[in-house]
């Protein structure tokens, strides 16, 4: 009766302890769950996040495992202690046999100390200490007779066994093996973890140096090639005669040049052999790379620099033929991108002539139509784009005149529909396209 008793409570209290660890597991069944499991999902959750609730929990675990291992056999019926008056065939009743079995209980209850792998040594090392003193003291002490009483059963009054099979000597024996036993395993334990832990802190740290990585030669990618190409080339192997290219209908396409720059560049000690003059054109170039930072003009893309010439176009993208087309068809509003970015450049040197005492004036030249793109070279690969449309534009640029915008017959049109105002500016000879009727953009809208 008393072992029912004891392994009832004890059962119930270890499925109180499982339902507090794994109820906060079934997180989508939470609604479900009854009033009183609600509860109990809240100690739950509170135990997640609480390390010394935890801690108390498993010690709770482990302490109650060391205290009901040899619980029940202070319940037992004693024997006499005159054991010549007492019969063997009597001590049958008392059920001496069950010393081993406490015995076995014991030194499980010992290992499962180990059994608790996130649990540090030292907690263990207390454990398994008061618990090794304590079985010695119930086996060598406590049931000492008993044991006496266990030899007599097995052996009688004839003969006397040695000192090593006595139940209660052995059982100080085993108790100590498996004592240090379980201090080698639980040590064990610790430094595994604790290497386990350094590797993944490891692991976790170069993770995040190859994503910082990652990230670095993604901004110097887009720096060098349009952002909608970077997925092209990031973590992919690209033989050196592959080519990417693309065909767009209808591209903006924009040459804005300062040709006052060759006269006022000139390799002099005051200019320290050229220097200050290419700092002052860094920092134009620099500011002009700086307007396309701003959402109203994310739609253009610079191109490149050619001396003092800014090439950029908009129109460009991670687009699909069919929708190009469709801009083609109707829907310019790279044009009108293209236009409002050239003017910006405008109002942007006008205010570096004034902190910097200059008077530049910018030549910009603007067509629109089909054009390829692509990406040429292995080693700092160099995006362009190529066409009639690139050649015209460079035309438009190369004929025209300072402060204006230079557009020919065909974008003017298009310019005009989008709310500019167009001045007619004659009849201009274009080398390789014969003779054009261009038009310039003026400044302010119509």
């Amino acid at each position: 009766m008393p072992l029912g008793v004891s392994y009832a409570v004890t059962f119930f209290l270890f499925i109180l302890l499982l339902l507090i660890c794994l109820t906060g597991q079934l997180v989508r069944w939470r609604s479900k769950l009854p009033q009183w499991a609600q509860g109990v999902w809240k100690v739950s959750a509170l135990v997640s996040q609480k390390p010394a609730l935890r801690l108390s929990l498993v010690t709770l675990a482990l302490v109650l495992c060391l205290f009901m291992a040899p619980l029940n056999m202070f319940f037992l019926a004693e024997p006499p202690y005159s054991s010549l008056s007492v019969n063997v065939t009597q001590l049958e009743t008392y059920r001496l046999y069950t010393v081993p079995y406490y015995l076995y209980c014991c030194l499980l209850a010992l290992l499962s100390c180990v059994m608790f792998q996130r649990v540090n040594f030292e907690l263990k090392l207390i454990l398994l200490t008061f618990a090794l003193v304590a079985y010695e003291v119930v086996f060598l002490h406590g049931v000492a007779h008993r044991s006496d009483c266990y030899v007599l059963q097995l052996y009688g009054n004839q003969s006397s066994p040695g000192v090593l099979k006595e139940p209660k000597i052995l059982a100080g024996v085993w108790l100590f093996i498996f004592y240090f036993t379980a201090l080698i395993l639980a040590r064990q334990d610790e430094l595994r973890c604790r290497v386990q832990f350094q590797l993944q802190q490891r692991f976790l740290g170069e993770c995040e140096e190859i994503k910082t990585m990652e990230n670095l030669n993604h901004l110097l990618l887009q720096n060098v090639l349009p952002a909608h190409l970077t997925s092209e080339f990031i973590g992919k192997k690209h033989r050196n005669q592959d080519l990417y290219s693309q065909s767009y209908e209808c591209v903006s396409i924009m040459f804005a040049s300062i040709p006052d720059f060759k006269e006022f560049y000139s390799e002099s000690s005051e200019n320290r052999d050229g220097l200050e003059c290419l700092r002052l054109l860094n920092e134009i170039i620099a500011d002009f790379d700086e307007l396309l930072s701003k959402p109203k003009f994310s739609g253009v893309e610079k191109i490149k620099t050619i001396c003092s010439t800014y090439m950029a176009a908009s129109g460009l993208g991670n687009i699909s033929p069919t929708e190009s087309k469709k801009d083609s068809d109707g829907n310019y509003s790279h044009l009108r991108c293209m236009v409002d970015f050239a003017l910006a450049l405008i109002g942007k040197l006008e205010s570096i002539n004034t902190h910097s005492f200059n008077n530049f004036k910018l030549r910009i030249g603007i067509n629109h139509g089909p054009v390829i793109a692509g990406v040429i070279g292995a080693h700092k690969p160099q995006y362009d784009i190529w066409g009639n449309s690139v050649n015209v534009a460079s035309r438009m640029d190369s004929t025209g005149v300072l402060g204006k915008i230079q557009v020919t017959e065909e974008t003017a049109l298009v310019v005009e529909s989008l709310g500019f105002s167009v001045t007619l500016r004659g009849v201009v000879s274009v080398k390789g396209k014969g003779e054009l009727t261009t038009y310039f953009i003026n400044t302010d809208r119509a």
